[in-house]
């Protein structure tokens, strides 16, 4: 079991280079992951957010109640910047309808499960964004299906019912059945050891998502060359970057701590976009490309996450040296 253990923990700190090589296996054998379609990848989506519900214990949830005006500047910054962010760049790059969607559907999806590693690495404030993500998760069935048909509605026509039963069935459902087991068997002594295997196994998941969107792309990124994945990473990357950089100055228009600034960064612009790869597959499987963006940005936002998280830290080393 220790074995397990430590390799889970290695995936977890590990986890956008694990996930980088699991997409590039993929691109040259794409029959690997082409079982990842569908059903199977919406269970997936469902243990990666059971194994985030197992982690959270009623006292997550009431930093909810304690501290609404933290938490309300939080989830109004996740679901106004980051739809904003991907509108403008979608009309800025003059992407593609397929390409469109699916930057459209990463803003429009809650912060990422692995934001809380993030924001204890760079020394942010764990609880703030654990209340964070428990809200954004909590509020996605209804703000994603409503905020794709304000921003893509001219687009394609937005299954807004079929996308809030959905993403209630993948996200708040296996959530709430993880903090359900949580609460009852977090006295039992095998529980802990359980908990521990979790990240590994949430990236795990992950990388199959990744792999099965690979797999779906594999011909158009193949026909259509290097060009085509250099162009959506660079929305990508301005889309996640841009939500890193407002999160932080929303932070500093609220008058937050710099702990409470660094954590709604993270927050704001790391997103589930694991979610945003099965609801593309769901929803928008007529644009098969759909999808490329939220499979790019489940690479990158790990990468970028740790990066930010580093640069945080060196900053507070330069601090202590002029001190």
């Amino acid at each position: 079991m220790q074995s397990f253990i430590h390799i889970s923990r290695w995936l977890a700190g590990n986890a956008s280079l694990f996930i980088i090589a699991i997409a590039v296996c993929t691109f040259f054998l794409p029959e690997l992951f082409s079982w990842v379609r569908g059903t199977t990848q919406t269970v997936i989506l469902g243990i990666i957010m059971l194994t985030m519900g197992l982690t959270l214990t009623t006292n997550d949830f009431r930093i909810l109640t304690r501290r609404p005006f933290d938490i309300l500047i939080g989830a109004c910054a996740q679901f106004f910047i980051m739809p904003c962010v991907a509108y403008l760049l979608v009309r800025v790059f003059h992407l593609e309808p397929a390409l469109a969607l699916g930057i459209m559907l990463v803003g429009c999806c809650p912060g990422g499960v692995s934001s809380n590693i993030m924001s204890y690495l760079c020394h942010g404030d764990v609880a703030f964004s654990v209340g964070m993500t428990c809200a954004s998760t909590l509020l996605a069935p209804v703000m994603t299906p409503l905020l794709m048909e304000i921003t893509a509605g001219e687009i394609i026509e937005i299954d807004a019912i079929g996308m809030f039963l959905n993403i209630l069935i993948v996200t708040i459902i296996p959530v709430g059945m993880g903090c359900f087991l949580n609460y009852t068997y977090s006295n039992n002594k095998h529980f802990p050891t359980i908990q521990s295997l979790m990240p590994g196994l949430s990236v795990i998941c992950l990388a199959c998502i990744v792999g099965g969107v690979i797999s779906t792309v594999h011909d158009d990124l193949v026909n259509r060359g290097l060009w085509l994945f250099l162009w959506t990473f660079a929305v990508v990357f301005c889309h996640n970057s841009l939500g890193y950089l407002l999160g932080y100055l929303s932070g500093r228009l609220a008058g937050f701590s710099k702990a409470k600034k660094r954590t709604i960064s993270i927050e704001v612009g790391m997103q589930n976009a694991g979610l945003a790869t099965v609801l593309a597959g769901n929803f928008f499987a007529a644009q098969p490309l759909a999808v490329l963006p939220c499979a790019i940005s489940c690479a990158w936002h790990s990468i970028s996450g740790t990066i930010l998280a580093g640069l945080f830290l060196k900053a507070d080393t330069r601090q202590e040296k002029k001190l």
